[in-house]
């Protein structure tokens, strides 16, 4: 196995807790920043806007070149695309909308075309799974709900044998298929989840939409993933930090574990120390079910943070990350070109071969 070990003193305990990390874009505010005066970069206009979408907050942060139109309509017209984008993108893949083309494909309904979006993530979710063993499923959707993390709301009780080994007969994304535009599930129970890898693939989407409107710098971040390109305010590469935040952390407490400095890529975080369940026998279990078994993951990996070409594969490799041994996770992703990971597991660090540590 390659990779490295390294020892980070800045990994936090408090009594049971595990280190964790998440993936947060530190970039340094674009107004009132030093940095050259290079000509490049002063015909350039950055701007930024947040806000909530999907159960979660975004942060976009691009430029514009001046000598291209009126910076303010040009500015308007982004922010009106990238809303539409997170619209048209929860109408086709969302489980929680009734009406998307996913509810309506899990409820069986005959007449579902699939669009550009719902292609594109079943295509890579079926690419992902193989390189991944099957640790990487989305039609897990049954034993999602199952065990309380999908839409059907939470459960304080833990299933029963008979009930997993049920939903666990209608998971298998390798068996469903595209027919002259429909997607065929295994069977009529076969329900989709493409929750660990959406917000990736909408990173990727809205990414784009800024590249056609003319932003070559840039950096998407929606819930933690996040993609980048070109340069920030400064004139340097996007300044990411990884954090190691405390188990149970719902306040949103984090402590700094790794800067890395990143430009035309995308890297994405996924970990369990904020979606879990307490059940009424007392267990508690992470949001990470595995594909094989139909029960919780209890795997050494805590934390995994994914770097990657687009951010949809990363999102998608640092889930199956985290329903593998970390050895396991190592290997697949030093065998995955142009892919880097961080693993945090329950005593040290991993890291592979070129991962960009500062």
């Amino acid at each position: 196995m390659k990779g490295r070990i390294i020892r980070c003193s800045g990994i936090n305990r408090l009594g049971a807790a595990m280190p964790m990390v998440t993936a947060l874009a530190a970039v340094l505010l674009l107004s009132g920043c030093g940095g050259g005066t290079d000509s490049n970069r002063a015909a350039k206009v950055y701007e930024e806007f947040s806000g909530a979408a999907w159960h979660t907050e975004f942060h976009i942060k691009y430029a514009l070149a001046e000598d291209k139109g009126d910076i303010e309509t040009r500015r308007l017209n982004i922010e009106r695309g990238v809303d539409s984008i997170f619209k048209a993108i929860e109408h086709s893949i969302s489980p929680f909308d009734s009406r998307s083309l996913v509810a309506r494909l899990n409820c069986n309904e005959t007449d579902v075309e699939a669009d550009v979006h719902l292609m594109a993530i079943f295509k890579m979710s079926q690419h992902i799974n193989e390189i991944s063993d099957g640790a990487f499923d989305p039609t897990l959707g049954p034993l999602i709900n199952l065990w309380g993390f999908g839409t059907t709301g939470t459960t304080d009780s833990v299933p029963d044998d008979s009930a997993v080994k049920i939903a666990l007969q209608s998971v298998g994304i390798q068996e469903c298929r595209i027919v002259n535009g429909r997607i065929i599930k295994k069977s009529p129970s076969t329900e989709f989840n493409f929750s660990a890898i959406a917000k990736g693939y909408g990173v990727d989407v809205i990414a784009g939409y800024l590249r056609d409107n003319g932003a070559t710098d840039y950096m998407v971040e929606v819930g933690g993933e996040i993609s980048v390109a070109g340069e920030n305010s400064r004139g340097e590469k996007w300044q990411i930090q990884i954090d190691a935040p405390m188990a149970g952390d719902s306040l949103g407490l984090h402590t700094s574990l790794q800067r890395i400095a990143l430009s035309d890529c995308a890297v994405a975080t996924s970990g369990n120390y904020r979606n879990y369940r307490t059940y009424s026998d007392g267990r508690t279990s992470g949001h990470t079910i595995s594909a094989k078994t139909g029960y919780p993951v209890h795997s050494e990996v805590r934390s995994a943070t994914v770097i990657a070409p687009t951010c949809m594969v990363a999102d998608a490799l640092a889930t199956s990350c985290m329903a593998m041994p970390a050895a396991a996770a190592l290997a697949m992703i030093e065998k995955t070109a142009d892919a880097e990971c961080l693993l945090v597991t329950s005593d040290t660090t991993l890291v592979s071969s070129h991962f960009p540590l500062q």
